[in-house]
């Protein structure tokens, strides 16, 4: 299909225009939600808000070199599309798939780029939300009003990652870049790099900095757990050989990898020795058999407490093994003129260090949210399975998974919203507001995730921001379980107590 999209012109600012649905965000959860919204709901205007001037999110915002996703696109793509390629893929083959959906269902015309919202306001009397956007120059946009808000923007600052305040940064004369603010135009050939991180990003820079530069050294705090991998499914490498159709190849290759991490998740809580074992074998494929895990390469936490970086074709240890690429485990003193003295004493030369240390999370993109004239404090509220808000009238959250790809939960989200819409319309209504059931009235407000469930830095260092769970119940939190939530999701009452209706 071709890449080419279209870009509508920009609305004049004095402009109002209805709908009754709007996406927040043309990125995978945004143009995956439009489809489910298009195909299901067929009478429902909409439109799509995207601040940036392109699609993709997250696969826009992230240029250092070799970025690739760390879930397989078998999974990490939509059910109704399938995926034909290696199941890691770079940005670039993830944005031409997105391409591919907007041009075979006609949704590019639907987004409107360029579009900061600046505040969004819910009226009970007219039953509307009124969102109120600037352009990216800053100057006024146009004021979209909407029955329906479906946010689709992700959970992290585009704009500011997360970057410490190292003391003597001042001090050192070569480039320090966060990887999430990487120039194209950096040259690293013939250079002493530094990576400060071991997670997804770092394991994907580091390879692909390796050939170019003198050395890479991957400088991290505690070690990460890595799944050494060949890019490749030999299942659907097989099904493809002998005659299967595409569509069918993509739905027996995506139930295997649902199948394979749902073990894997459920072995790394019962067994986790067994699980690093088998890990520690599956690098050593790549990395030699004498390849050594202490001190480096031991993490201090169980499998999947936090993400899994996952390493395709084992490049990252083949280029350890090749001696272009070097691990130290220890903290940051102070930057010097010429690189960093270690918390041990050492010090690490560098031409460019690149900061691979995360996000800053942003709650609903940081934009203000009013319900009737009264400011909503996202940190002081009840959420309902992750995805909707006591007290937050019409409106769905898309916050995937951490333990299976993040767009797993697009799909089941699309189906629940565009139920939940057909079930309005049934019924009459035009507002839909989740209640806490009496009998839960008095449960404690917990934080989002528990800490030794899953307990990523970026996480851990803004807890407090996030909506919160109600008690125990599986209901009023997100389990990060999807394979509980593939069943409970589609049981879901409508006409439940935790929904009312007006």
């Amino acid at each position: 299909m071709t890449e080419v999209m279209e870009k509508p012109q920009a609305d004049v600012a004095s402009a109002t225009q209805d709908f009754d649905v709007l996406i927040i965000g043309a990125g995978i959860s945004g143009i995956g939600s439009a489809y489910h919204l298009k195909t299901q709901n067929p009478g429902k205007s909409f439109a799509i808000l995207e601040a940036k001037d392109d699609i993709g999110g997250t696969w826009h915002t992230h240029k250092y070199p070799g970025v690739r996703s760390d879930s397989d696109l078998y999974t990490f793509g939509y059910r109704f599309k399938p995926w034909v390629g290696p199941p890691i893929a770079t940005a670039e083959e993830i944005r031409k798939y997105l391409r591919d959906v907007l041009a075979e269902n006609d949704l590019g015309k639907s987004i409107r780029f360029g579009t900061h919202i600046t505040r969004c306001a819910w009226s009970s009397k007219e039953k509307l939300w009124t969102v109120e956007t600037r352009t990216s120059q800053g100057t006024p946009g146009p004021t979209y009003r909407a029955n329906f808000l479906w946010m689709c923007q992700g959970y992290y600052d585009h704009e500011n990652p997360y970057m410490p305040a190292w003391p003597g940064v001042d001090d050192f004369k070569g480039l320090l870049v966060h990887a999430q603010k990487w120039d194209d135009s950096i040259d690293y050939a013939g250079k002493q790099v530094v990576v400060i991180g071991s997670g997804a990003t770092a394991a994907t820079v580091i390879p692909a900095m390796a050939d170019k530069a003198a050395h890479v050294t991957m400088l991290q705090r505690s070690p990460t757990y890595f799944f050494c991998y060949p890019n490749r499914s030999d299942m659907a490498d097989r099904l493809r050989e002998i005659g299967v159709d595409e569509d069918t190849v993509h739905r027996c290759v995506r139930l295997d990898y649902l199948h394979n991490l749902k073990m894997l998740d459920h072995r790394a809580r019962a067994e986790p020795d067994m699980v690093f074992d088998e890990l520690k074998a599956m690098i050593r494929e790549y990395a030699g058999p004498d390849f050594e895990f202490e001190p480096d390469f031991t993490p201090r936490y169980r499998p999947w407490q936090q993400r899994l970086a996952f390493i395709p074709d084992g490049d990252m240890f083949t280029a350890i093994r090749e001696g272009k690429v070097s691990a130290v485990t220890d903290t940051i003193d102070h930057f010097t003129p010429g690189g960093i003295h270690l918390g041990s004493g050492k010090d690490l030369q560098a031409d460019i260090v690149v900061a691979a240390t995360g996000f800053n999370l942003l709650v609903m993109g940081g934009i203000a949210f009013e319900v009737d004239g009264v400011p909503v404090d996202w940190s002081k509220k009840a959420t309902y399975r992750g995805m909707m808000f006591e007290g937050v009238p019409n409106m769905a959250w898309v916050f995937g998974y951490f333990r299976a790809a993040w767009t797993l939960r697009v799909d089941l989200l699309g189906d629940f919203v565009c139920g939940l819409l057909r079930h309005m319309d049934e019924k009459g209504v035009s507002e839909v507001n989740i209640v806490v059931p009496p009998a839960l009235a008095g449960e404690t407000l917990l934080p989002w995730i528990e800490n030794d469930n899953f307990n990523p830095g970026y996480l851990v260092r803004d807890m407090d921001k996030l909506p919160k769970r109600l008690g125990d119940q599986p209901e009023w939190r997100h389990t990060q379980d999807y394979w509980r939530e593939a069943v409970d999701i589609p049981a879901i009452d409508l006409d439940g107590e935790e929904f009312a209706y007006s």
